[in-house]
């Protein structure tokens, strides 16, 4: 974990590597309780014989949407910013997923940061992602995401 004390000393690192955050298991009850969230049941993430006959993985596995859905709870494994009192996701982009989150597999997440931009009230962050997997060297997913921090007075 990371923790900056101020908006300077977090600009001072722009470029600077976070993480990796822990391993978090992507498991089948995982991917089918998300595709039940999300209402996207498609057999590959969901019919394991099924996907060992037909998939090209020949076996199931995880949405790319759920894999980006682990970023604010991964995040707050690796970065803190002293005197924030709300996290805003605020965006996305250049969103990748070069490789399947095999299931079961383990992924974490590790965290550039690009860019740091002060508002009225807060900060906003853009950070570069990349979350990476026990099972397979290419990363599962590549994004820039864009964080907005406000500070201040409780």
């Amino acid at each position: 974990m990371k923790t900056f004390t101020s908006i300077a000393a977090l600009k001072a690192a722009i470029g600077q590597t976070l993480g990796p955050s822990d391993w978090l298991l992507i498991d089948q009850e995982r991917v089918q309780a998300f595709a039940l969230t999300t209402d996207d049941p498609q057999w590959i993430h969901l019919d394991s014989e099924r996907a060992r006959r037909e998939s090209p993985y020949r076996q199931t596995v995880a949405h790319g949407y759920l894999t980006l859905s682990l970023i604010p709870g991964l995040l707050r494994q690796i970065f803190a910013l002293e005197g924030a009192k709300l996290r805003i996701n605020y965006g996305l982009n250049r969103v990748r997923f070069p490789a399947p989150v095999l299931v079961p597999s383990r992924v974490r997440l590790q965290a550039v940061i690009n860019e740091v931009t002060e508002f009225a009230g807060g900060v906003q962050v853009v950070f570069d992602v990349r979350f990476d997997n026990d099972r397979q060297e290419k990363p599962v997913c590549v994004a820039q995401i864009i964080s907005r921090l406000v500070v201040g007075e409780e």
